[in-house]
């Protein structure tokens, strides 16, 4: 009996069809990105530098300990408190601030706080302080600086609607921000993000980890 001949597949379309599907899944799945914070480090100081004198009014210390636990002036402080009571001491505006190249201290014209004696002079001179612990986790630290950042932001965005007049009047900081990210070579943009900045200057210093 004559063996019957099984046909040929035909595996060129099989080949065809794998490689759009691998097309597919490259194109359509999600990658993720590792998340951080943008900061820049100071420079180490020259030698025989003397550090300036800081009132202790002017320092927000935060410490987070080994079990996640945050202190904000050796009080507990949950985290939800945290971004209300940064505004309160950055937007004080108690005292003088420092020299800028506008001109000598002044006192914040534009700050809504309670001008407290036991809180901090003036945004330009207030510091925050965050020191943690080897064991704290890094979830913990990430969320701690979110809430300052967001502090910042909140500030600064207040401060653009209300200040920056002409072409980019009404515009919050995060728009403004937006809006350079496609306009790179604008200084005219660049100049009224510097002004905002410089309202309330972003000065977070981390502190030595304890053991």
């Amino acid at each position: 009996m004559a063996r019957k001949e099984l046909p040929e597949i035909n595996a060129g379309s099989m080949a065809d069809i794998a490689f759009l599907l691998l097309i597919f899944f490259l194109v359509t799945t999600t990658m993720d990105v590792d998340s951080g914070i943008s900061r820049k480090l100071s420079e180490k100081p020259p030698e025989n530098y003397t550090p300036p004198v800081i009132k202790q009014k002017n320092i927000l210390e935060i410490n987070l300990n080994r079990n996640n636990e945050m202190l904000v002036e050796d009080e507990r402080m949950e985290i939800e408190d945290l971004k209300q009571y940064t505004i309160d001491f950055l937007d004080n505006g108690g005292g003088v601030g420092k020299p800028t190249e506008y001109g000598p201290g002044t006192a914040c014209d534009y700050c809504n706080g309670k001008k407290a004696d036991d809180s901090s002079d003036h945004p330009n001179k207030a510091i925050i302080s965050v020191q943690s612990d080897r064991g704290t986790s890094y979830g913990m630290y990430i969320t701690v600086q979110n809430e300052l950042l967001a502090a910042y932001t909140e500030l600064r965005n207040r401060y653009a609607k209300k200040y920056i007049k002409g072409q980019y009047a009404g515009m919050s900081y995060d728009e403004l921000l937006l809006l350079s990210g496609n306009d790179k070579e604008n200084e005219a943009l660049k100049a009224v993000i510097k002004k905002v900045k410089e309202a309330y200057p972003q000065i977070i210093s981390d502190a030595e980890p304890t053991k």
